[in-house]
């Protein structure tokens, strides 16, 4: 199995083939994953609304992100591992040194993800200079929620679109290898994908981006109530684990589990020898 790189998704851009990017925060999701093929797991901040049960993704802090991004590196064979910067990790140049080299160095990373446009454009730099590469986030960027106001579509004025899109010009001059594009117009995001040479890779920004991401307990539904436009809910595993359960829950009270087939024997003949030992105890008392 061969192991994905930044250079292969410079390939597959320019051969037209869509890149696949899904998060993981665990090792067993990550087995999965990437024994299914997804190219690109990302270790997203995310998990602090999905894991933790914050509201948001401000109190994820980098042992958090350390913790989680080592859990999934060591269920990887192929697909690129990418870590996201949680949040004022990477404010000012030697904090983002130091932390981007903790999540390489013990999250076993092989990239990590910045938010932001041209405000971080001389982080990202320092960081690929450095032998780090770094994966860009425009757009509703989750770190900035307090600024926008909440989780809202961002470039949906001619100035705003604009910014976006040399944001996109001015990431790819700082030396990014991709660009993820969140809850964007698709007429905004087709632009961008087609005025930069990195991929771009969207949530909530369309079908013209060169890949797309989810949040995998978004696309299999482990959330009641909660489902995004952009989200796509491809199973809806809380009811499969309600149902199981459910099931769990009946048997052993009913006493249907566990039978013989899941119980240990005890050897006949070590059987015979503990009723001996009992009787002896027995008979002394």
């Amino acid at each position: 199995m061969t192991k994905l790189t930044v250079i292969d998704l410079y390939l597959m851009k320019k051969e037209g083939r869509k890149i696949t990017m899904l998060t993981a925060y665990d090792y067993p999701t990550a087995l999965i994953l990437d024994e299914a093929g997804v190219d690109i797991i990302l270790v997203g901040d995310s998990l602090g609304n999905v894991i933790l049960g914050y509201k948001n993704t401000i109190p994820v802090t980098m042992d958090d992100m350390v913790r989680h991004c080592a859990a999934v590196s060591r269920g990887i064979k192929r697909a690129l591992v990418v870590g996201d910067m949680p949040f004022m990790s990477y404010a000012t140049p030697e904090l983002a040194v130091r932390n981007a080299g903790r999540l390489v160095q013990e999250g076993g990373v092989e990239a990590v993800k910045l938010e932001g446009g041209r405000e971080v454009a001389s982080t990202v730099k320092l960081l690929v200079d450095n032998g780090v590469p770094v994966m860009g986030h425009i757009g509703l960027t989750p770190q900035s929620i307090y600024k926008f106001g909440g989780y809202k579509v961002q470039g949906r004025t001619a100035k705003a679109a604009k910014k976006l899109i040399e944001d996109a010009e001015i990431l790819e001059k700082a030396g990014v290898f991709s660009i993820v594009l969140e809850c964007i117009p698709w007429k905004v995001a087709k632009i961008i994908t087609e005025s930069i040479s990195v991929p771009t890779i969207g949530i909530g920004a369309g079908a013209y981006c060169d890949g797309q991401v989810l949040v995998t307990y978004d696309m299999l539904g482990f959330f009641e109530g909660f489902k995004p436009k952009f989200v796509k809910q491809y199973c809806n595993i809380r009811k499969f684990i309600m149902d199981a359960v459910g099931k769990y829950i009946s048997e052993v009270r009913s006493g249907i589990y566990p039978t013989v087939e899941y119980s240990y024997e005890l050897p006949e003949e070590e059987e015979e020898k503990l009723s001996r030992e009992l009787a002896s105890l027995k008979a002394k008392k």
